[in-house]
Formats: structure tokens, sequence, C-alpha cells
């Protein structure tokens, strides 16, 4: 067993026996009890991580003055011979040895700060898409001008040693990234990747905008052209983002909407609705005659009625023949506020003139799509149009990315990027809008969480992030992956889970809402709290937080919990009588949580944490950041606990036991959370034990409970195993969960804009173990979630139950009829604790009277059980709460 004290995560671990910590008393007199401020905190917590991300957007700036100027002292040669580190040739030779055209040697290193990845940090390096020729005349003039960003890279890196990768995406598709790696391309050797696609060059590049797409589907257009139709749509709607607006209409003798829910508005173009209007475009057929004035009639009033953002028509058709001219003099002209642009499909040219003629009298752009590899270069022109106005004005919007995972380092990190347009100052080029491209720079999610420490905030608090939008940024009941085989992967919509499905208590979205416009406040919730991957439930009383962070989209909240958060506990003792109790071989602190900043000084980064602790204390390393106050708790508590050591070896019991099963070590005191033998003793009656099963050591071999010494542990033998199945209403009763983040086996596509939601009713609960512990699943076998090879997983809604034992019912017995015989059971609880004696006759088998309870898939209205949620479950919850009182 462990011993361990929540404010400074020192573990001490040593055989199954552990005493009272008698050495309380005995420094009594210098400990005291301090309330926690949460309003206070939650404000320092938002200034420091305002101070950090500050560091990173004056580092974007110094690279987009650098740029600018480097552009403006560059003159164009179209001749120009230019041999760059490109990245997927670096350090490659021919048959002969010698270094390949654009390779040469690259020193590469593993660095600790850039995830073990081999980098190089005195120099970046060149990445071209597969689909750009890389001795371009624009690509070789790009690559010799951003040569200057090189000194920029290295010294931003020098003043702020936390910042990561540091780029530079051009207009004409080179990605400029420091520090230098070597880029591995995909399983056919392409690499896809191109930095104008991403997020934070769109987002960016524009200011938010709205669009709607127009496509044809008279029946011209069949085969090929329908088909590059589809993918010019898909690209477009890739190029959107969280706070643009789009619709898209298909017409031929009609219009249609292509989701006639949102006929005659627009909706935001989140991932969700994104990959939405894909699948219904795919199910776009051809028919009729293309009558396109009647969609562009319809797209200006939807326009119109709009916000005051970019707008656009994007008109997708093989020809124009109709007198279309009347519509823009109605509708766009003489302003020529929403600006209309043209994508002709297929071979043919014949109507190219007057496609043309509708981009360039309503300042579109127009362009000529042959193929399918036409698509992606064509359909990236309209945002260099859409950012002249920007570019003119030279308006140097900051902008801050959603959470996403960092591909370009081939990791699994969440990240958010700060990045800032580059212009063209040249004055021939003022008037026209250049831009150049857009500079920017990665923040990991996990390292911005670390300044809200959880040792802070107490055993079930937490702080989270989350956007203008009311997207989660960070949070720790997030959870971005899934497994699919032994791979793991980015769930589709990762990055657009709301925060309304992870704080689901706050059912009228009050902190929601308050959160997305930026306010500070708090409020207090009746939560149902999951532990062990939501096996178990524990009901909690949550105060909440939050506050913006200055200068960014981002508002911070923070959770304590009425008890165990409201107070923390400081101690004092000296540096040399603590020290010495630390590093006894018995003792581990947590390399997961932050003493010292260890990441700073590149010297540093090879130390433990435990080792940083102890050169700091004893002035070997006096530049280390250290947090003072987590040092002075860790030093108290390695005293406090140090007789522990000689009780210990006093019983003479084996020294050489499993102290940590393999749970344990994945889960002890994490960012995000403690073990769940912690949590759940932390709210368990004074006076009263827990007895635990850690679920790795169920399987297949003896059950072993983790319990207090001088106890008597009931261990009941059966004659052969049996079965037991009790009624709900025996001994525990039903609590609803739900999960907004589940993975479920569809069986088909749907049109429907709403998600499945599990339901599971029943009146019977098999029960697969003999002790049922407090606040315990019980076993339910599904059917459905086991998942079997070929299975398609798709994001889902689920709602399900637990089954949480009644403290009150200390007896009960009742009778199971099993065909024409019977049996009886009785259930007990152990006195001061939680766990049940459960005896049962075994005189004859009901294991095949009851089939597997099953959880089917079933299609709800998200909104209509929201609803049902908010009103039907109010009067029972509170029932319910009445009866745990």
């Amino acid at each position: 067993v462990f011993a361990c004290h929540m404010s400074s995560v020192i573990l001490r671990h040593h055989s199954n026996s552990f005493r009272n910590f008698r050495k309380y008393k005995d420094i009594e007199p210098t400990v005291k009890m301090e309330e926690v401020d949460g309003e206070e905190l939650v404000k320092k917590f938002a200034e420091e991580m305002e101070g950090m991300l500050g560091r990173k957007m004056k580092s974007v700036k110094r690279l987009a003055e650098a740029a600018e100027d480097a552009d403006l002292y560059h003159e164009f040669n179209a001749t120009l011979e230019f041999d760059y580190y490109n990245s997927m040739l670096i350090n490659s030779v021919d048959k002969d040895g010698n270094s390949i055209e654009l390779g040469g040697e690259f020193p590469l290193e593993e660095n600790e700060h850039f995830n073990k990845l081999q980098v190089n940090t005195l120099q970046s390096d060149i990445q071209v898409p597969t689909n750009v020729y890389n001795k371009d005349p624009g690509i070789l003039n790009g690559v010799y001008m951003s040569e200057a960003l090189n000194d920029v890279f290295v010294d931003n890196f020098q003043k702020d040693p936390t910042l990561t990768w540091q780029y530079f995406g051009s207009a004409t598709g080179f990605f400029r990234l420091y520090p230098g790696i070597a880029w591995t391309p995909d399983e056919n050797g392409v690499v896809t990747f191109d930095c104008r696609n991403r997020n934070w060059y769109i987002q960016a590049a524009t200011s938010p905008k709205d669009i709607i797409i127009v496509v044809d589907v008279s029946g011209s257009m069949k085969g090929l052209r329908l088909t590059i139709a589809k993918h010019t749509i898909n690209t477009i709607l890739d190029t959107l983002g969280e706070n643009d607006f789009v619709n898209v209409i298909a017409y031929s003798d009609y219009v249609q909407y292509v989701e006639p829910c949102f006929k005659g508005t627009l909706v935001q173009a989140d991932l969700d609705n994104r990959e939405h209007f894909k699948l219904l475009v795919e199910e776009l057929q051809v028919k009729g005659e293309g009558k396109v004035k009647k969609a562009m009639k319809e797209s200006f009033k939807i326009l119109n009625e709009g916000s005051l953002c970019n707008q656009a028509i994007m008109l997708i058709t093989d020809g124009a023949m109709e007198d279309y001219e009347e519509v823009f003099q109605e509708f766009n002209w003489p302003e020529r506020r929403v600006r209309v642009f043209t994508y002709l499909i297929g071979r043919e040219v014949t109507f190219a003139d007057t496609v043309k003629w509708i981009a360039c009298n309503n300042k579109g752009y127009y362009t000529h799509v042959s193929t399918l590899a036409d698509v992606q270069e064509n359909v990236m022109e309209y945002l260099h149009v859409l950012s002249r106005p920007m570019v003119i004005n030279h308006d140097h919007d900051i902008i801050w990315t959603e959470a996403y995972m960092d591909s370009a380092a081939q990791s699994l990190l969440l990240m958010t990027s700060v990045a800032m347009p580059v212009f063209s100052k040249k004055k021939e080029t003022l008037s026209h809008g250049i831009l150049l491209g857009v500079v920017g720079t990665d923040v990991p999610l996990r390292e911005l969480m670390r300044l809200a420490p959880r040792y802070k905030l107490g055993v079930h608090g937490y702080a989270f992030l989350n956007t203008n939008n009311g997207y989660i940024l960070a949070h720790p009941a997030l959870r971005p992956l899934y497994k699919e085989g032994k791979k793991l992967k980015p769930k589709p919509n990762y990055n657009s889970v709301d925060l309304a499905e992870v704080e689901w208590e706050d059912t009228d979205e009050t902190l929601r809402t308050a959160m997305v416009k930026g306010e500070t406040g708090t409020l207090s919730l009746d939560v149902r709290a999951t532990v062990e991957k939501g096996r178990r439930v524990m009901f909690l009383k949550n105060d909440y937080f939050y506050t913006t962070i200055n200068e960014t989209p981002f508002s911070l909240g923070m959770v304590l919990t009425r008890g165990h958060g409201e107070y923390i506990f400081i101690g004092n003792v000296s540096v040399r009588e603590g020290l010495n109790d630390l590093m006894q071989p018995d003792v581990s602190i947590a390399n997961e949580w932050t003493y010292c900043e260890t990441d700073i000084d590149p010297h540093h980064r090879k130390l433990t944490q435990l080792q940083a602790v102890f050169r700091y204390l004893t002035g070997k390393e006096p530049d280390l950041e250290c947090d003072e106050e987590l040092l002075r708790q860790t030093l108290f508590d390695a005293v406090v606990t140090a007789p522990m050591e000689a009780y210990w070896t006093a019983l003479m019991l084996n020294p050489s036991g499993k102290f940590l099963s393999p749970s344990d070590k994945e889960n002890i005191f994490t960012m995000d959370h403690f073990p769940v033998w912690y949590r759940r003793a932390a709210e368990y009656p004074a006076g009263k034990f827990l007895y635990y099963i850690p679920k790795e050591d169920t399987r297949g071999r003896d059950y072993f409970l983790s319990a207090p010494p001088h106890t008597v542990v009931i261990v009941l033998i059966l004659r052969k195993p049996v079965s037991v199945r009790l009624s709900l209403c025996v001994c525990v009763f039903r609590v609803s969960l739900y999960d907004y983040q589940a993975m479920c086996k569809m069986g088909g596509h749907s049109a429907s804009s709403a998600r499945p939601l599990l339901s599971e009713v029943c009146d019977w609960l098999s029960i697969t173990h003999v002790s049922v512990s407090d606040g315990d699943w019980l076993s339910l076998s599904s059917a459905s979630a086991q998942k079997k090879k070929g299975d398609i997983l798709q994001p889902c809604d689920t709602e399900y139950p637990s089954f949480v034992y009644e403290p009150s019912i200390k007896e009960t017995n009742s009778l199971i009829k099993c065909g024409r015989c019977q049996k009886m059971f009785v259930t007990q609880a152990v006195p001061d604790s939680n766990l049940l004696m459960l005896v049962v006759q075994a005189d004859c088998d009901c294991s095949r009277q009851y089939p597997a309870i099953t959880m089917e898939p079933k299609e709800r209205e998200r909104r209509r059980w929201r609803e049902r949620r908010r009103e039907g479950e109010r009067g029972q919850e509170s029932e319910d709460r009445r009866v745990r009182e």
C-alpha cells in the first residue's frame, strides 16, 4: 500500500500495512490551514498564462517584421539558382556517395524539448508539397528571401526556451520550419502536407467570412464533372474554420439546399457541420437544366441578412447561359459587397468568357478546373483575394487556433498555434495587396496547463481552457484519441468538443455562456464525477471560477470541490531535515508534476524532478526555477512520514512486494488526476475503511484487496461458480451518466444530423463478482460494446447507467426462482467498510434463465433528448439525493 500527501505528491511505499501519522502531532504547532480564494487563484493563473502566451506573440511579431523587411529589399530574379536544405532530401546521397541536389549534410540530434525528435536547433529547413515544383522561380526566390528568418528563429528560442516549433508558410507553397527536421513522406512517398491548408494559415490570411457554395447539378454535369465539382466543394469546406459560416446550395431546374434544415440561413463551419455537408454533397445526383439565376438570388438574400464579415459566393458550374446581370444589379451593385468566385468545371471552355465575367464584375476570381489535380491550387486562390483588404490596410491581426494534433512533428500532443500574416511593403505592390505568407509558433497545451498546478486545487480540482466559440482547448475530461486495433488515432471531432459536452451537469449552459462571452465569475453545481474511465461515480459539490485570458480568445476555468478543495495544508521544516528524509529509498515524487522547471536550460533536461529538487536545494543549481511553495510542502511531508519506514521494517514483512500496479504507474499523480484509490478514499466517511480491487489484478487470478492492517477479510468460497441476478431495487440505485465523446459502432450512414444515443433500460442486473463496492459499477454484459473486426466506429452521444450501492440498506434477503426450483440469497453490509457479504444457495442453476443485457444504438434528436433530460430528471435526481442523505 501507499501513503501520500496530496499537496506535494510524496509517495512512500512498502508492504501491506501502515499506521496513523503520529508525527503530525509533534509538529502541530507549526502547521496551519489556509482557505483557498478561488476567485483570486483563477485570476493569478490567468495572468501567468497571459504572460506565457504574450511571449509567444512577441516572437511571432519579430518573425513577421523580419520577413517583411527581407522581402522589401529582395529583388525577384527569374533565373535565380539557389541550393537550400529540402527536408525531404537532407543527408541523402547518390550511388557515388555525393550529396544529392537540395540535400547536403544537415546535422540532426535527438532533443528532449522537441518530443525526442531528431532536430537541428541551429538551422531551419524547407518542406515543399509533392504537387509543388521545388525549383520553381517563385519557390527559389521565396526561400532565398526567407533565409533571413534563421537568425530570428534562433534568437527567439534563446529569449524564450519554452518555444517549440517556429515557422513561415509561404503563399507559394513552401514551409520553412525551425528547428530543421527530416520530413517523412507517406507510404507512397508522397508529401501531402501543404501549409496553406492549415488552420493557422487560413485564419491568419483572412478575416472571418460568410460563404455560400452554389453547385450546378444539371444534366450536363454528369460523370467526371460532378466528381470534380464535389472535390472542389470539399476543398473549399476544408479552408473554413469555426469562425466562418457557410451553406451549400445545389441547382438545376430548381434550388435545392443540400441540408433542408439549414434552409435560408448560414451555419457555423465547425468540424461537425463541414463533415455533415461533405456526406450530403456525396449523395448529389445530376438531372434537369441548369438555371443559375434562382440560386444566385437565394444566395444574395441569405448574405444580405448576414454579418459585415467577408462575404462570398462560390459558383461551381460547367457554364451559364441565362441573363444573370439583373441579379447582380438588384443585389450586389454598385457596392459589390459580396465577392463572387467562379469555378468552370471540365475541359470545355465554351462558357469561359461568361463565367469569367461574373467573377471579374463582382470583385472575385475566375479559375478553370479541368482535372482533379487542379482543384487544390485553384481553390487556394480565393484566400489571397479575400486577404487583400487586410494586406492593403496592413491589419496585422494575431490569431489563435483551436486545439489540434501536431502532425508536422508526428506526435499526438495537443497544441494551439499563434500566427500572423506577412505582407509585401514594396510601394508598387501596396495597392494590389500581396500576401507573402504567414508566420507562427506552436504552444503545447500541456505546458500551458502546468501554470495551473494541481496541488493548489485539491484532490478533485482541475483547471480547463475553452475558446470563444465554446470549444474545449484543454480539459481533464477531454478524450481526443481512440484505439483502432493497437493504434491510437485522433477522433474525427476531437477539436470540436463543446464545453457543455464535458461539463454536462450545467444543463442551463450558464457556465458555457459566461465563458464564451469572456466574463469573470463563479458558479456552484452538484455533479456526478466519474473515475476509473467511467466505471465509478462520485457525488460532489463543485465551485467553478472563470475569467478571460487577455489578448487571446481563450477563457480559463477552475474547479474546487467543497471539502478537499476549500483549504490547503501548510507546514514548514528545515531544508536540511526535509532533504535528508526526501532522499530516502522508500520515497518517490511524481515526475509529471513540476517541482522545478527543467525545460528552460538544455543542461537541465536530462534531470528527473527529484534530481532537480536535490540540486536546487543543495545549491548546486541555483539557476533552476523551482516552485518554492511546493518544495516547502514536499519537505514537510517527507519529515512527517519518515517514521513509517521504521514501522514497516519492524513488521518484518516482505519488502519486495509489488508496490505499484501497471494502472497505478499509468495514473498516479498525473497532471490530470489522482489515483482512483486516493480520490475515492478522500470522499469516504472518516473512521471507515475503503477496500479497492485493482482492475488488472482480477483477470485469471485470485482477487486481492487493498486493505488496512489488523482487519479481518471474510472470504466466501462457493462450491461451484454461480451466476446471481438480483433485482435493482434490492440494494442499489440507478444513476444516469452521459458521454458525448463516445465512439459507437455504426450500422450505416444516416443523413440525419442527430447522433445515436445509447440507452439501456433493464430490470435485472448480472453480478459477476462477490463484493459490490460503494460507488462501483456493477458489471453489465454489453454486446454492442464489443468491437468486432471490420466495425466502423463513429462519434456518438451515449447515456449509460451506473448502479450505486445504497448504504442505508444493511441487510436484505430474497428468493430467486429458476424454473422448477428456487434458491435464497442474503446480503449483509460489513460494518465500517464498503464491503457486502453475499451468501447464495447453489442448489439450482439460474444462469440460462436470463439473456445478456445489451445496449443497442438508437437514433435520437440531441435537442429533444437534452430537453427531456433537463425536464424529466431533475425530480428523479432530487429524490435520489434525498435518499442518499
